[in-house]
């Protein structure tokens, strides 16, 4: 049997697909050989928003936009086999995480787009996706998932660490050597930095920080956000554009006296963001000596400062530190979750995303 699988990950961010090439040994350990990046062309990430609230016709542009990202998705795939000088035969399955649109675990059900029976006619290879479902119809969040893979590669004999993804949400997985592992979504990461600065600047993302550091934090502000009911909440808990979007930001700006300048609000937005992540790992971590930081939060060096700061103490270093490249982790889990379903062995961390028991996660179209 073929060990070599892709992984792809399209994530809250919504910056396009990152797809990996990924070797596995007997044990499920990986090996990266290639990687590949295709970005979202402007009109996919704003059909992905449009969708994330309650509309007209949302059947017919729910399966149409799922059509359009099983094509892009199939482009990333083909650029990344070209790349790697290898043919579609060569790859047991891809392992495909889709677009999330909407994400209520409270209401059984999670909804990750991508026409994947598309995907594999247009690819040639066995495709696994639905990947969260499973963990939801077994009383689970459904995420966060990732925990599983890096507890499986990162774990230490030697040290209390935490793995902080911080993509669009920020999430943890706890590894400490006399706990069992936990892991679950923080808050915000860089999701309402990344619309504010778009928004305000024209810029896609407020490279390395910079613009917020220029700034001051609006404290008012800033203690309304810290209010939010989820993040007082206990895990196992998953968030995302649900809770955290555009509208929620509006109605914590609206209760303010006065409205504070475009830049003070990035600056307060940075902070928030570096509060939830420091704030649930002096809560959930006690006794943690290091964080790894990987997804496109950890090029955001303010933030990553700030950080460091609230854990005084704690060293907050990048993934690179143990080996594998920062924008690359949930792809590769991704793929690494696409072995264990071809293997029948579970997916999930039970502890982690409060489901009944370990499960088998994904659904195979065969190509």
């Amino acid at each position: 049997m073929n060990d070599l699988y892709i992984g792809m990950m399209s994530g809250t961010s919504l910056d396009g697909v990152d797809a990996v090439l990924v070797r596995f040994d007997e044990a499920g350990r990986p090996e990266l050989l290639a990687d590949h990046a295709l970005p979202y062309p402007a009109r996919i990430k704003a059909d992905v928003l449009a969708l994330q609230p309650r509309g007209h016709d949302e059947l017919h542009r729910s399966e149409t936009l799922a059509n359009s990202l099983a094509d892009i998705y199939a482009q990333t795939v083909g650029e990344l086999l070209a790349k790697s000088g290898l043919q579609a035969d060569a790859i047991r399955a891809i392992a495909c995480h889709g677009q999330t649109i909407r994400h209520a675990p409270q209401d059984g059900y999670t909804i990750q787009l991508g026409n994947m029976s598309r995907l594999a006619e247009l690819s040639g290879i066995d495709v696994i996706a639905d990947f969260r479902s499973r963990d939801v119809a077994a009383g689970g969040h459904g995420a966060p998932l990732v925990p599983a893979f890096q507890q499986s590669v990162f774990a230490s004999p030697d040290e209390k660490r935490v793995i902080l993804n911080i993509g669009g949400i920020s999430n943890l997985a706890r590894l400490h050597r006399d706990q069992p592992a936990i892991g679950f979504d923080c808050g915000p990461g860089n999701m309402l930095m990344d619309a504010w600065c778009l928004r305000h600047t024209g810029q896609p993302f407020d490279e390395d920080g910079s613009w917020a550091a220029g700034g001051n934090i609006h404290a008012p502000l800033l203690a309304a956000m810290l209010a939010e009911p989820y993040l007082q909440h206990p895990p196992p808990k998953s968030t995302g554009r649900d809770l955290f979007d555009d509208a929620w930001l509006a109605a914590k700006l609206a209760a303010q006296q006065s409205m504070p300048a475009a830049q003070d609000v990035q600056a307060t937005l940075l902070a928030f963001s570096a509060r939830c992540i420091a704030d649930a790992i002096l809560a959930h971590c006690p006794g943690n000596q290091a964080v790894y930081v990987c997804g496109g939060g950890a090029r955001n060096s303010a933030l990553l400062a700030q950080i460091a700061r609230l854990l005084d103490g704690q060293r907050v270093l990048p993934i690179e530190t143990l080996g594998m490249p920062a924008q690359l982790i949930e792809a590769i889990a991704f793929a690494w979750l696409g072995w264990r379903f071809v293997h029948r062995q579970p997916g999930n961390l039970p502890a982690v995303t409060g489901a009944q028991g370990p499960r088998i996660l994904g659904v195979l179209h065969p190509r």
